[in-house]
């Protein structure tokens, strides 16, 4: 039996509180192609996601679905062959107020908005940081480079500070990455994020490549700074039960598209779309029960199936499926659960011949809900 990660730290999870909020980031509509003309694959297909200010969003869904994509799209940090083809990424600051759209900044704009506004959190921390020199110079490297000149002095009492914040010994200063364990190294890539002290930090599975131990510690360490600083997150992950204990509210990617977005705590007890209740059965929590997990395999992204997506592995797919796309939008229950929406045809009344299935309805999923006390 394996129980979901629990946190200590206490974390809002309303969708209608979110609602009542500050955006700080709004990703509309975004696109991104890897390739050109004709072989051109597809990767992102009008994303559209809002974070709020204060608040954990989650990003989930299996590899390859555009995850990743999304992150280093709306930042502009995707490599080639990768191209953003459409949408808009607009940041409006919750202190001043000041902002814009990430997507049409020039170079000096951007490098001034980066790290002071949004910054982000590789995966692989081992790659993102540069082996020849010490975590000192790296961390100061991007202090001064927002700071007047002659602020090296200060800007090694700040790096000292960061190291102190994330549990990392004072005296590590002058290590290099090779001589770090790969937990302290990932919260080196913590500390470089939150050197400036960012309104928007975006996590990129920043706990994958570590220990069942070492996932809990960096996690409750980003929630305490996330609460002591008061930055907002996208944390991306393919672990669904992990975002279910940590975030306000969840996104579900399939195929480089939402499929559904709510908050955590309705992702968990009624999934409203096929895929999210499929993930949610996919990984074991509270008693002995078999596992259901989601038939085949993700599509080829050079050969979406026509409709939905998902209907080729979709157990409750009708004639429709194959043919109309869903649109992400409100619920059969939208009246109760007002802030969710859904891509799935299910919910539409003007097609669906049934009734919604009785799991994507009103049956908690789950048996017993994650617990924020520690276990």
């Amino acid at each position: 039996e394996r129980h979901v990660m629990t946190l200590t730290t206490e974390v809002g999870r309303s969708a209608v509180s979110a609602s009542h909020r500050q955006p700080v980031l709004s990703i509309r509509n975004l696109s991104v192609d890897y390739g050109y003309d004709n072989n051109a694959v597809h990767a992102l297909h009008d994303v559209s996601l809002t974070l709020h200010a204060g608040e954990v969003l989650g990003l989930a869904g299996e590899s390859g679905c555009g995850k990743s994509t999304l992150a280093y799209a709306a930042t502009r940090l995707l490599p080639p062959p990768g191209v953003v083809t459409g949408g808009e990424v607009l940041f409006t600051s919750s202190r001043d107020g000041h902002g814009g759209d990430l997507l049409t900044m020039t170079d000096a704009q951007l490098r001034a908005q980066r790290w002071k506004d949004t910054a982000i959190v590789f995966q692989g921390s081992m790659n993102s940081l540069n082996p020849v020199y010490t975590i000192g110079r790296q961390l100061m490297d991007g202090i001064t480079a927002h700071s007047p000149r002659g602020f090296r002095e200060q800007a090694r009492v700040r790096a000292l500070e960061l190291l102190e914040m994330v549990g990392i010994p004072k005296d590590r200063l002058g290590s290099y990455p090779h001589q770090l364990s790969g937990g302290m190294r990932q919260r080196v890539m913590i500390a470089m994020a939150l050197a400036l002290e960012p309104e928007v930090v975006i996590m990129d599975e920043p706990t994958t490549a570590l220990d069942v131990v070492m996932q809990r510690q960096i996690v409750e360490q980003i929630m305490s700074l996330k609460n002591e600083l008061g930055f907002s997150v996208i944390f991306i992950t393919h672990d669904v039960s992990l975002l279910l204990e940590l975030a306000d509210r969840i996104a579900i990617m399939y195929a480089g598209k939402i499929v559904e977005d709510a908050s955590a705590d309705e992702v968990y007890r009624m999934p409203r779309h096929p895929y999210t209740a499929g993930l949610l059965h996919s990984f074991p929590h509270g008693p002995r029960r078999e596992l259901g997990g989601i038939p085949g395999s993700p599509p080829d992204l050079m050969k979406l199936p026509t409709g939905c997506n998902f209907h080729p592995r979709c157990a409750h797919a009708f004639e429709a499926c194959s043919v109309i796309e869903p649109p992400l939008g409100p619920t059969s229950f939208e009246s109760a659960e007002p802030f969710r929406s859904v891509a799935c045809l299910l919910h539409d009344p003007t097609v669906n011949p049934g009734p919604v299935p009785v799991e994507l309805s009103v049956r908690p999923l789950l048996v017993c809900p994650p617990s924020k006390e520690t276990v």
